[in-house]
């Protein structure tokens, strides 16, 4: 880390990189672009199962009516009732029935049915639940830095006061779903990123030891260092800074930081560093040692260095790469 500059702050406008919002959850789902939110009513009647394939981003969902099964591969199956919420996290295939003796239907054919984006399984005289569900569509490349701190389920139970919000927002989801108003995907889109964010914000609140940097955010001491790493990624951070934003010696602070967050605190800015790095290297034409001023590296060589330690190719081979995937795709 001794390549790094000292005291060098860059425009909050910088994308991809430099002087971040100082939370972590915000700069992760911004470098995370979302590129789609889709709206997946689901309207029943007993008995009846659904089949889906694995998943590669999360899936939201909340039951409005009834209740249902959810059976995820390698996972105890769970039993959702009205007002729960669920977040799949790159979920492998799974099962929503009604009964888990009931044999399931492909979703693919059952998705062909659809009217007007609800899909309805049974007839609609005899429906008896109705589970909301949004799926997230992200970019790939930086997709692990959500999914690596997140269990498959993740869940907040009707009555969990902490879920009061998350009632409130579902009710404005289903209503603009079922609205054909100016604006509709939109405002479907945004309250469903907000959503999102309550359910991680619920979850490293309800859990004991929520994984990564999503659980360290929920303490006082790592989670202040935390915020400011983000803040200020091109800062040159050494352990004594960090340590005395976070109250604590270096060597507790060492040690609170891996226990908490799985990784050393320079280890995590490098790491965080990268990430910032390849996105800005898919998305934007600044030069390579634009860039590395931008991430805290006095030169092009230390940066690259840097990069391709953690990524495996140069920035420059990373680039001509992703300029070739997209213009295939």
């Amino acid at each position: 880390m001794n390549n790094v500059k000292p005291d060098k702050h860059y425009p909050s406008s910088t994308r991809g990189a430099g002087v971040g919002s100082g939370d972590p959850i915000v700069d992760v789902l911004k470098l995370l672009r979302t590129q789609k939110v889709v709206a997946a009513p689901v309207h029943a009647a007993s008995p009846w199962a659904v089949r889906f394939d694995p998943y590669s981003y999360v899936k939201l969902g909340v039951v409005l009516e009834g209740e249902c099964w959810i059976d995820l591969a390698g996972c105890e199956p769970v039993l959702l009732r009205k007002g729960d919420f669920f977040l799949l996290n790159n979920p492998p295939a799974y099962t929503l029935a009604s009964a888990l003796d009931v044999a399931p239907h492909d979703a693919a054919a059952v998705q062909e049915g659809e009217d007007g984006g609800q899909v309805r399984i049974g007839a609609e005289a005899d429906e008896d639940t109705y589970v909301c569900c949004i799926d997230f569509v992200f970019e790939q490349t930086n997709t692990s830095v959500l999914f690596d701190v997140l269990p498959p389920v993740v869940l907040v139970r009707a009555g969990d006061p902490r879920g009061a919000l998350l009632t409130n927002l579902s009710a404005l989801t289903v209503a603009e779903m079922e609205s054909a108003g100016v604006g509709r995907s939109l405002v479907l889109e945004h309250l469903a990123q907000v959503i999102l964010v309550h359910m991680l914000r619920v979850h490293a609140d309800q859990t004991e030891r929520p994984g990564g940097w999503l659980g360290a955010l929920v303490e006082d001491g790592v989670g202040a260092a935390l915020r400011a790493m983000h803040a200020d990624v091109a800062r040159r951070w050494t352990l004594d800074e960090l340590a005395a934003i976070s109250h604590m010696s270096r060597s507790a602070f060492a040690a609170s930081f891996k226990a908490k967050v799985g990784t050393a605190p320079l280890t995590y800015l490098i790491e965080w560093r990268m990430s910032l790095a390849r996105d800005a290297l898919r998305s934007d034409t600044r030069s390579i040692t634009e860039l590395a001023a931008a991430t805290g590296y006095e030169s092009e060589s230390a940066f690259s260095t840097a990069f391709r330690r953690v990524v495996g190719l140069s920035p420059r081979h990373f680039r001509e790469k992703s300029l070739q995937q997209a213009s295939a795709g």
